[in-house]
């Protein structure tokens, strides 16, 4: 390979970069700019918070969306393979069956945990026993 072949991607590259610069200096210049009162308070809809939230946002929310990008990226990834299946052959059956294998026990141990249980007070772990029955 020579410095030549990577010359549509030094001028992507470049088409890229003008197309963001140009975009940033043709919003600034059309956008209107008058401030009011309200567009300078916080939050979207202008409403200054009067106190903390009472609670702290649940972090099964993210675990649930960091699973459902990790399951989304798998399936590009088959769509990726499938596009390309007739030239792969058995090595392409078998690196998607070890990759599909690999995402399914990830499933399974992350269900098996209750990752994916949303009501807490039904999870196996959170049932009282006799020992914590007798301990309380």
């Amino acid at each position: 390979m020579t410095l030549a072949d990577y010359l549509p991607i030094g001028i992507m590259l470049l088409l890229a970069a003008a197309f963001v610069a140009v975009s940033l200096i043709a919003s600034s210049l059309v956008r209107p700019n008058n401030p009011t009162e309200a567009k300078l308070d916080p939050y979207e809809s202008g409403i200054v918070p009067e106190t903390e939230p009472v609670q702290r946002f649940p972090v099964k929310f993210y675990l649930v969306a960091m699973l459902f990008v990790i399951f989304d990226v798998e399936i590009i990834f088959l769509f990726a393979w499938a596009s390309i299946y007739d030239s792969l052959g058995w090595y392409g059956v078998a690196a998607i069956f070890i990759f599909t294998f690999f995402v399914a026990e990830t499933l399974a141990y992350v269900w098996k945990r209750g990752a994916l249980d949303w009501n807490v007070h039904r999870r196996a772990r959170y049932i009282p026993t006799d020992a914590t029955d007798e301990a309380a």
